[in-house]
């Protein structure tokens, strides 16, 4: 057995923040005296380093970076050199410098087991127990990666560094296959109405084996679907796309959208209308806007006058008489960004919580399955700014083509959103990550 595995039935780290509590106060097996001194013993080496004292938080935050990077292992402090327990004298405030430390000084945050060990004649130590399970990790202060050969720590080699950046690209759940799926549930028109799009460039119609043959082509060209020979499975990503929308209800429920009309401006209101808004992506879309334009003008500029409607295109106001007097205005471009956002960017993993299109008398609210651990609040900025954060990169690609037949002219992503609806309503779009959801609100006039 390997020496850095010197604990059984070990806690593992929570997946999401709201857990993180729950972690440190659960009760878990104490590391016994014995079992420490024959680790302390052996001296250090690649999965154990002992420290006299917690001087240098920054030292610190790169010994653990290494260790983690390594594949883990254990850092006791209150053990010399010549591996004589010498003990700390508070090992409370050692624990929480190194909670600290594990939090705000790596990224991505650490989750360590820390424990007390208590000796006869009083002295105690601290002993940090490093998994690595989200490699790389590099250090929040100066980014840099470390690993650990034998007893020493060193920054990570150009080679050393590809190779864990390589291990950290994992499959995204738009690459599952979905069990019990074929090539019969793909809307096989949508299909190669895309595919036809790059004809003469990426996709060669004559070069076929035989008459469209969808299950090869998603496979083979789209990587969305898997399979031995005469099989193909589609996968997340095949299904939301080109499924048809009987199978995607069927097959993913929780890619549906509730959109409800309160007859006020928050939750607790009355309901006018609860629709439940099922498909593909495609349809979904379409189906979404359609809710929105029956009690919503969308509007390409701020109208002149606040009052009445009239301001969107024919095709977006006929038939959309609303049961509710007051209409309020939003602009066209922010509208359709929010929808294609909450579309590509949910987190699917998450199975019980679902998207909600809320439309209140003067602001529509989208609320999106996405895990705030690890996001919020460092990436929650950056999105602000347009760095993408992406959890469908490939969904994503394929739907904001033109190819995939979608009216998505004039994106701009987040920032422009956040511009032209602050310019717009003269209020700044509210975003929120809380408890695995993202929440934005538009505001109207």
């Amino acid at each position: 057995m390997a020496r850095r595995k010197f604990r059984g039935n070990q806690r593992h780290e929570p997946v999401t923040e709201r857990s993180f509590l729950e972690y440190l106060s659960t009760p878990a097996l104490q590391t016994s005296r014995s079992e420490l001194m024959r680790l302390v013993r052996g001296g250090e080496d690649t999965f154990l380093e002992l420290k006299v004292k917690l001087s240098n938080p920054e030292k610190i935050a790169q010994g653990i970076v290494a260790l983690a990077n390594t594949g883990g292992g254990l850092i006791v402090f209150g053990v010399n050199d010549n591996m004589r327990v010498e003990g700390v004298d508070d090992p409370e405030a050692v624990r929480e410098e190194l909670t600290h430390i594990c939090r705000e000084e790596i990224t991505p945050p650490l989750l360590p087991y820390i424990d007390l060990v208590a000796f006869d004649n009083g002295r105690r130590v601290v002993t940090l127990d490093v998994e690595g399970k989200r490699r790389p990790y590099q250090t929040r202060r100066d980014g840099r990666y470390y690993v650990r050969i034998g007893a020493e720590k060193r920054e990570a080699s150009r080679e050393e560094l590809s190779a864990l950046l390589d291990e950290a690209r994992p499959i995204r759940y738009e690459n599952v296959c979905l069990t019990g799926t074929s090539e019969d549930d793909i809307d096989e028109a949508h299909l190669w109405s895309y595919l036809r799009e790059f004809a003469g460039d990426a996709f060669d119609e004559n070069a076929l084996s035989r008459d469209y043959p969808t299950g090869e082509v998603l496979k083979r060209d789209l990587l969305l679907a898997a399979g031995n020979m005469g099989e193909c499975v589609p996968t997340v990503a095949g299904l939301l796309l080109f499924g048809r929308n009987e199978r995607v209800a069927e097959l993913l429920p929780r890619s549906a959208i509730t959109a409800v009309r309160f007859a006020g401006d928050a939750a607790p209101a009355p309901e006018i209308e609860r629709v439940h808004l099922t498909g593909n992506l495609h349809t979904l879309y379409e189906s979404a806007l359609r809710f929105i334009a029956r009690y919503c003008d969308l509007w390409d500029a701020r109208p002149r006058s606040q009052r009445g409607g009239g301001g969107g295109s024919e095709d977006d106001n006929a038939g959309t008489a609303s049961p509710v007097v007051a209409r309020a205005n939003y602009h066209r471009g922010a509208v359709r960004e929010a929808v294609v956002n909450a579309l590509i960017h949910r987190d699917l993993a998450l199975r019980d919580l679902p998207t909600r299109l809320h439309i209140f008398d003067r602001a529509i609210e989208i609320a999106n399955p996405r895990r705030t651990h690890g996001f919020a609040p460092a990436a929650q900025r950056a999105i602000r700014y347009g760095i993408p954060q992406r959890l469908n990169p490939q969904l994503a690609a394929i739907f904001t083509s033109p190819a995939y037949g979608l009216d998505l002219a004039h994106r701009g992503g987040l920032p422009m959103l956040l511009r032209q609806s602050r310019l717009f309503s003269g209020r700044r779009p509210d975003l929120n990550a809380f408890n695995d959801e993202f929440k934005l609100r538009i505001y109207g006039i």
